[in-house]
C-alpha cells in the first residue's frame, strides 16, 4: 500500500511543470487527486484559482465527492512581470494567483481537513533574492512565505502547514550541463520530481514536528557566491 492511500490530495495548478509532478507523486503513493489550472488534466477541475467563484465551485466539487481532504498544495503559478510594463492589474492579479488563492481556498477546505492534515505552500527562492523585472512574480512569492507561518499559527492543532522554495527547477527536460549545473554545490540543475518528494513527506505522518517552515530546495544555489572565473562563468565585456 501507498503512503497515502485511501487518502485526499488537493494541489493547485496541476496540469503541468512541478504542478503535474506532485500529482503523480501523490498519486503514485495511492491518493486520490483533485487538481485545478486553467488547463484539462487529469482528475482537473478546469479554473481560474483567481476567481473566487472557481474556487468555491471546486471545493465544493471536492467537499461532495471526497468528504475531507488529507493533503492540501498550493502550486498554481503567478505570471511574472516587471515594474516596467506590469500594470495595476497585472499586479494584482499576480497576488490573487500566489497570496489570496491559497488563502481562500484552506478558508474554504478549512473544515473538512482531516487530522493532521499536511498543506504545502510553493513559494519560491525569489522570496528571498530577484531578477530585475520580476515584481508581481516575486512579490506573491514573498507573499505566500509569509503567509505560511501565519496559517501554521492560527491551523495549529487542526494542520500543519509548510512551504518549499524551488529553485532552479527545469520543467522542460533540457539537459543543462557546465556553468549552468556548476553553479549548484548539488552540481545539477533542478528536477520537478526534487520538489514533489518534499511535498510528499510535508504532508506525510512523518513530518508531524515540522510546522510554519520554509524549506529552499535550490541545489545550494543560493548559498553559493559566484566571482568572475568561478564555476565557468565569465565577465563579457
Amino acid at each position: 500500500m501507498g503512503m497515502f492511500e485511501g487518502r485526499t490530495a488537493v494541489v493547485t495548478g496541476g496540469a503541468k511543470g512541478i504542478g503535474r509532478a506532485i500529482c503523480r507523486a501523490f498519486r503514485a503513493e495511492g491518493a486520490r487527486v483533485f487538481t485545478i489550472d486553467l488547463l484539462p488534466c487529469e482528475g482537473g477541475f478546469v479554473g481560474d484559482v483567481a476567481d473566487p467563484a472557481a474556487l468555491e465551485a471546486f471545493a465544493a466539487t471536492v467537499v461532495r465527492e471526497a468528504g475531507q481532504v488529507d493533503c492540501l498544495v498550493h502550486n498554481a503559478l503567478p505570471p511574472m512581470r516587471g515594474i516596467d510594463d506590469c500594470s495595476w492589474e497585472d499586479f494584482n492579479y499576480a497576488l490573487r494567483v500566489g497570496v489570496s488563492a491559497p488563502f481562500y481556498l484552506t478558508k474554504l477546505l478549512k473544515d473538512h481537513l482531516a487530522p493532521g492534515a499536511g498543506i504545502v505552500n510553493i513559494s519560491s527562492s525569489r522570496d528571498r533574492m530577484s531578477q530585475p523585472q520580476t515584481e508581481s512574480y516575486t512579490a506573491a512569492k514573498g507573499g505566500i512565505a509569509a503567509l505560511t507561518h501565519a496559517l501554521a499559527a492560527s491551523l495549529a492543532g487542526q494542520a500543519r502547514v509548510n512551504s518549499i522554495s524551488p529553485g532552479w527547477i527545469d520543467t522542460a527536460g533540457a539537459d543543462y550541463a557546465g556553468p549552468d549545473a556548476a553553479q549548484h554545490p548539488a552540481g545539477r540543475v533542478g528536477r520537478p520530481e526534487d520538489i514533489a518528494d518534499l511535498a510528499l513527506y510535508l504532508c506525510s505522518d512523518r513530518a508531524g514536528f515540522i510546522t510554519g517552515e520554509n524549506i529552499c530546495v535550490d541545489g545550494g544555489m543560493t548559498h553559493l557566491m559566484i566571482y568572475h572565473g568561478d564555476c565557468g562563468w565569465r565577465l563579457e565585456e
